[in-house]
């Protein structure tokens, strides 16, 4: 009843039906970003189908969709989880929004009593996860953080340590590998969730100062990604940019190209996009720490979906390279073709890439000419103009 599960997925959820067989409370399970529904749809079936059963722990089913919360960052994550909720007829669970800094209390951790999810790459991510459960889950909260043995280390461990008194490793299965964390501490202070922030000067004709802020999830932190300043400092000598009146920037992450752009040239329009709730926090916090808030528009899109076909005359991106811990072309394949389907005839995509990985081939089939304007020891600059 749930997509193909991976073999973190399955040892997740022998290990949560192993706590729950022993008496732990099975509803408010929060599971945070699953993969199209892995995770929540077997768990989320089984609550239905045990509903009004004497000892259940849900007497209907509407209570048992209540049961579960789901909290994903990736905006694709959340439409897959709910096209396979329709394809196996269940009722997706409502997702709860990721927390900002200002919500005194995250609905989505509020008295949950177990706690799945995949550990995620960034530490920074895992520490703001650990402390909002500390923090607002039940006090006999299970937390089971699943993870690939050669992609864990001990500093994972580490960081639980800080929030939870019981952290534990299970054995492991099929190369992968449970961390199980318990009793949330009391007796030592814990550094709350907070954006990072960063000063920096971008450079060109006309030097920029910038501030960039971040959330833990958000690819790059506060740093200047170095294509991201190449990308700027090649498309500010081209003759006539900006061409349009308004820009995409596709991909916006920490915000750096939109408030370059926008600090930069007053008259442009900026809309910036990310399917990331965290970039799209971290992108907000940018444009506001920089005053440019009536200046760019903050969108949270997967793969430029609110956008009318042939309707954008000048996009900037800089696709990602891998999904999850894999080196992959096709998320940046999947980019390319959205860009071709929005921009209007003549528009222009300006993109940077790891030359190693030769998107220019890609460019060329699916949007028009490719002419490469830079490219130094790491990546390289294009601009493609739409057939």
């Amino acid at each position: 009843m749930s997509p193909p599960p991976e073999a973190v997925d399955l040892l997740l959820l022998d290990t949560a039906e192993a706590w729950w067989a022993q008496g732990h409370p099975r509803d408010g399970v929060l599971i945070l970003d699953d993969r199209a529904g892995a995770l929540t749809l077997p768990i989320l079936h089984s609550l239905i189908a045990d509903a009004g059963k004497p000892g259940a722990a849900c007497v209907a089913v509407e209570d048992a969709v209540t049961a579960v919360r789901t909290l994903q960052d990736e905006l694709g994550a959340e439409l897959g989880l709910e096209r396979n909720a329709r394809r196996y007829e269940l009722p997706a669970p409502l997702p709860q929004e990721l927390p900002s800094l200002a919500d005194p209390a995250p609905q989505a951790f509020v008295g949950v009593h177990t706690v799945l999810m995949h550990l995620p790459r960034s530490l920074d991510t895992l520490a703001d996860w650990a402390w909002l459960i500390r923090e607002h889950a039940a006090t006999d909260v299970v937390v089971l953080a699943g993870g690939r043995d050669k992609h864990m280390n001990h500093s994972m461990n580490q960081v639980l340590e800080k929030n939870f008194a019981d952290v534990s490793a299970g054995r492991g299965r099929s190369k992968s590998r449970i961390l199980t964390s318990r009793a949330p501490r009391t007796d030592v202070p814990a550094a709350e969730p907070k954006s990072q922030n960063h000063q920096l000067t971008i450079p060109g004709a006309a030097p920029t100062d910038l501030t960039l802020c971040s959330m833990g999830a958000t690819y790059g932190g506060t740093k200047l990604d170095p294509g991201t300043r190449l990308l700027l400092q090649t498309v500010e000598v081209q003759a006539g940019f900006p061409s349009a009146k308004e820009v995409v920037d596709f991909g916006s992450g920490n915000g750096t190209v939109s408030a370059v752009l926008a600090l930069r040239h007053p008259e442009l329009r900026v809309i910036a996009t990310d399917h990331s709730a965290s970039a799209v926090q971290s992108t907000l916090l940018t444009v506001a720490a920089n005053g440019i808030t009536d200046r760019v528009e903050v969108r949270r899109d997967d793969a430029l979906a609110s956008f009318a076909d042939s309707s954008v005359e000048l996009i900037l991106l800089n696709p990602p390279f891998h999904q999850g811990n894999a080196v992959d072309p096709g998320a940046a394949n999947r980019l390319i073709r959205a860009a071709a389907r929005v921009l209007a005839p003549g528009g222009k995509l300006y993109c940077v890439y790891n030359s190693h990985l030769k998107h220019r081939a890609v460019l060329t089939r699916e949007i028009g000419p490719t002419e490469q304007l830079t490219r130094d020891a790491r990546f390289t600059v294009t601009v493609s103009t739409s057939n």
